[in-house]
């Protein structure tokens, strides 16, 4: 059975959050795990990868590592590439797309790499099977993804198809939306875990509550969608039924749970509403229209997270620099005893907010960089600070 075979795998994630990916993974069963900027490398079976794309809330795909190897040029890479048996991997009448990355790579052109990997792709079908295989660039059936140093070539065959972020339970995006594995991993460096009350004052579609009622009921992230191993010639069907019908019978029972959601606008919570009625959970999270600075705590302790407005979400720089004291005033006013966490791409809140954050952590939300700002709301402590009632 192929799915017996050790194989090597690399998890791309959001930049900053490589440790609770690896931990997730070791969870799941991986084995030789290293970190590294902006993914983690593992080993296991096949089935691991099945697994892995199936349950994996943190990583962005999974890919199969195929070939590492040193290069001086653009034949070395043509070489690399024309040397894999691409033919016993997947179909002819699948379509392919190649992507390439690099960092300190000396070639010139990565769109001339990119079409050297495609032509020996290309030419190992024709020697194979007389035909070769169509590029398409939007949905294609088998991505191949190739990695460049100084001088390494890596090449991937990814196993994931979509992005995993894409859990297929969207139908609604915000006007900032954050992407679902970094909401997932967000929660899980703040340390929040099921049956902890969680807020977020600023929900929008609702993605932090959907990650979240997702973990609280066992849900597995990709329990919705298709992945690209079911069109590899060497899937095993028998063995992704028994992984996926494991996580099917692992999912709890849908009852009401200490997540709330609220926002000022009804638009964003229509959308909210609608996302999590797509997903099947509309029953399961509390949901209530009001002004972030009118918030109470629904708890005596909890979780706070959030995905403030900024820059152009918000307007001028005015209305920006009264909204983030006032946002600091109320978790002093009304969040003592919680943990608040806020991430946003603007490097004016630290200042502005008039808190001193415990911990700040950089992240990617795709290619926005931005800072999660850990608060401690002590109880109690900051009441003093808050202004009086006008």
């Amino acid at each position: 059975m192929t799915t017996k075979i050790k194989h090597q795998f690399f998890a791309p994630c959001p930049r900053g959050l490589e440790a609770v990916l690896a931990t997730e993974l070791a969870q799941i069963g991986a084995a030789d795990i290293k970190q590294t900027d902006g993914g983690v490398g593992f080993a296991g079976t096949m089935a691991l990868a099945y697994r892995a794309n199936l349950h994996s809330r943190i990583a962005s795909r999974i890919l199969w590592k195929l070939v590492e190897k040193p290069y001086r040029n653009e034949e070395d890479i043509y070489q690399a590439a024309l040397a894999l048996p691409w033919s016993s991997w997947f179909e002819v009448d699948h379509t392919i797309r190649v992507d390439v990355n690099a960092i300190k790579c000396p070639l010139k052109s990565l769109e001339f790499i990119v079409l050297k990997i495609k032509d020996a792709i290309c030419d190992q079908f024709r020697t194979a099977c007389g035909a070769r295989p169509s590029v398409q660039t939007v949905e294609p059936d088998i991505r191949i993804y190739g990695f460049l140093t100084a001088d390494r070539v890596t090449l991937y065959l990814d196993t994931s198809g979509e992005a995993l972020f894409k859990r297929g339970n969207r139908k609604e995006a915000g006007i900032a939306p954050l992407r679902e594995n970094l909401a997932a991993g967000i929660l899980k460096l703040a340390g929040w875990e099921p049956g902890i009350p969680l807020l977020d004052p600023m929900c929008g579609s609702g993605t932090f509550l959907i990650e979240a009622a997702m973990m609280a009921l066992n849900i597995a992230p990709g329990i919705e969608r298709w992945f690209a191993f079911e069109k590899f010639k060497i899937y095993d069907a028998a063995a992704w039924e028994a992984i996926y019908n494991e996580a099917a019978a692992a999912e709890k029972p849908k009852t009401l749970l200490p997540i709330f959601g609220s926002d000022k606008y009804g638009e964003a919570l229509d959308a909210a509403r609608a996302n999590l009625q797509h997903a099947g959970l509309e029953e399961v999270v509390q949901l209530k229209q009001v002004d972030v600075l009118n918030v109470s705590a629904p708890a005596p302790n909890g979780i706070l997270v959030a995905n403030p407005p900024y820059g152009e979400r918000l307007g001028d720089e005015q209305e920006l620099a009264e909204f983030y004291p006032q946002l600091g005033n109320l978790l002093k006013r009304n969040f003592g005893g919680w943990n608040a966490y806020i991430i946003t791409a603007d490097p004016a809140l630290a200042k502005l907010i008039r808190l001193t954050a415990s911990r700040r952590t950089p992240l990617y939300n795709g290619a926005l960089e931005c800072r999660l700002f850990e608060y401690k709301m002590v109880a109690g402590s900051n009441r003093k600070n808050s202004p009086p009632p006008a």
